[in-house]
């Protein structure tokens, strides 16, 4: 844990709609990670945005300090001018060593989410970090930290109430939309974004019967597929500007940087209707334009209204959460024995070869004379003891460490 660091932007200490600033376009992402890792001498990193947070985690021996963190997210996102930057370095979160990594534990188990209890963050945490490790962007220090994320997030889900009747922003969300009973099971529903986030929100709205489904993403295969499981139809986000068969909910979360819902294509959506119609917008930044809200009648429902919900939330699992900190700290312990168990292994690699160089100098040069003196029924036993020796000898040493290591534990 020595060199894990956390540059952490959340919800605790900035607005949900200036956090989303700090998102960078999946399209460049695995270029802009390659081009900091390389610039700042970072062995490992993986990059992690949902809808309230924006982090980094890495493994590096330099000192990750504000100016540290300010010179990479201003390398990483140059498009923020200075006064921006200023104020999202005011509001940084850094974590280093075992704080890091209590960080990340209570990350996965959803205690530092905006809803306590939700499950989303650890298949968010797991595929931020599976994107980054096919890029060849992480090794084995984040592997072995990512194991212990999912173990401890597992036990913490399995083992205490804190998901019990989960209340996640996509359900949340749903129930709004619900409530507003605007909505009959044939209301025109259009969608926009095949991610995480939109799938799970469908799974609501196809349990509920609802039917009829336009499906608009940046990749028209994934449409397709949404679309499939939905019966609906799929399009590509460019057909946003020709779609005319009108709507009743929009249900829109990208990772576009800029507003994809603009008043133009708003209007064109309409398609001459002028009844209030819904926005189910759960993108960081939003994918609706503000000036939409303010020129037609809108019924909108965004993370950031979600607020209130979340704070009576974690109040009705707070006995939870203590529950959840005592598996944390079990499994910090645990992993800081498997730290130091691994690195007896890294440093025992070299072992089986130094024993083998001794191996071959013995009866290639210090005992060649002797041993071309001996009849070939005593060279199968000498190479029988020597080759019984090694094995002991490249074994001993691994298993004295680790009852060390028990021992001192």
């Amino acid at each position: 844990m020595k060199y894990l660091k956390v540059i952490a932007f959340t919800h605790k200490q900035i607005e949900l709609k200036e956090l989303g600033r700090l998102v960078v376009c999946q399209e460049n992402l695995t270029e802009k990670l390659q081009q900091v890792k390389a610039q700042f001498g970072i062995p490992e990193i993986f990059y992690l945005a949902t809808c309230n947070r924006v982090e980094f985690v890495m493994t590096t021996p330099h000192k990750v300090d504000k100016d540290f963190a300010r010179k990479f997210i201003e390398s990483f996102n140059t498009e923020l001018c200075d006064h921006s930057l200023s104020t999202f370095m005011d509001s940084a979160s850094i974590y280093e060593e075992q704080e890091a990594m209590i960080h990340l534990l209570r990350t996965s188990c959803s205690l530092e989410s905006l809803i306590v209890g939700e499950k989303e963050i650890l298949a968010q945490l797991r595929k931020a970090y599976e994107h980054c490790k096919e890029a060849g962007l992480t090794a084995d220090g984040l592997r072995m930290v990512m194991n212990c994320v999912v173990k401890t997030a597992k036990e913490v889900y399995t083992h205490t109430n804190i998901s019990k009747n989960p209340i996640s922003v996509v359900s949340l969300a749903y129930r709004k939309l619900r409530d507003l009973n605007l909505c009959a099971t044939d209301a025109r529903v259009l969608i926009i974004g095949a991610g995480e986030t939109n799938r799970n929100i469908s799974k609501y709205l196809k349990k509920h019967k609802f039917t009829n489904f336009a499906v608009f993403n940046r990749t028209l295969s994934k449409a397709a597929e949404l679309a499939t499981d939905l019966g609906g139809e799929a399009f590509d986000l460019e057909a946003l500007k020709t779609y005319n068969k009108g709507f009743d909910v929009i249900i829109t979360c990208t990772s576009a940087v800029e507003p994809i819902i603009t008043t133009e294509i708003y209007q064109s959506l309409l398609n001459g209707e002028t009844g209030r119609k819904t926005i189910v917008d759960l993108a960081i930044p939003n994918d609706t334009a503000p000036e939409v809200l303010e020129q037609f009648p809108v019924n909108f429902i965004e993370v950031h209204s979600l607020n209130e919900v979340a704070k009576r939330n974690l109040q009705e699992r707070y006995q939870e959460l203590v529950h959840a900190e005592a598996i944390i700290d079990q499994n910090i312990a645990e992993f800081c024995t498997q730290l130091k168990q691994r690195r007896i292994e890294v440093a025992m690699r070299q072992v089986p070869e130094k024993i083998k160089e001794i191996r071959n100098t013995a009866i290639n040069s210090v005992f060649a004379d002797e041993v071309q003196g001996l009849d070939e029924q005593s060279r199968e036993i000498l190479e029988k003891v020597i080759n019984y020796m090694e094995k002991k000898y490249i074994s001993v040493p691994m298993i004295m460490a680790k009852d060390i290591l028990i021992n001192e534990n």
